[in-house]
């Protein structure tokens, strides 16, 4: 069997389009209005291709009210040709506060941010909010 997995440039770019179309619908709103119309549960009804896991009634993190304007994080750097090899491991992905932890094999190191709820946060997002989700992850790309 031959599994498919999604580069983090693909993902970006679908995700950016995504957002784009549900912002524009929206855009009459308020920041915080905004804001709010992206609740897990509100996007969960209202645009259940947005997330594969509102299929599954999942989330990609454990938090009680979570928020999906920032699917991604302005501190999650990555690059699917590798940033650097460490320990003889390329690594595809980091996030530039060091928060989070790295799931690695023995020839990837990526970051894995299911332990750290930051983006996912009214306060965080208002903080970094723009109406234009690709200015905010301007440099996620390396």
């Amino acid at each position: 069997m031959i599994e498919y997995y999604m580069k983090y440039i693909d993902w970006y770019k679908e995700h950016l389009l995504k957002h784009k179309a549900i912002v524009e619908q929206i855009r009459n709103k308020t920041k915080d209005e905004i804001i709010e119309y992206f609740d897990y549960d509100n996007m969960k009804q209202k645009h259940p291709d947005f997330c594969p896991l509102y299929a599954s009634n999942s989330k990609c993190h454990d938090m009680k009210k979570i928020n999906c304007y920032l699917c991604g994080c302005p501190y999650f750097r990555f690059n699917d040709d590798g940033i650097e090899i460490k320990e003889n491991r390329v690594v595809y992905s980091t996030c530039t506060k060091g928060l989070g932890e790295k799931s690695e094999s023995c020839n990837a190191i990526h970051q894995d941010c299911s332990n750290c709820k930051l983006p996912h946060t009214k306060k965080f997002i208002s903080s970094n909010f723009n109406l234009d989700w690709g200015l905010i992850m301007k440099d996620v790309i390396l």
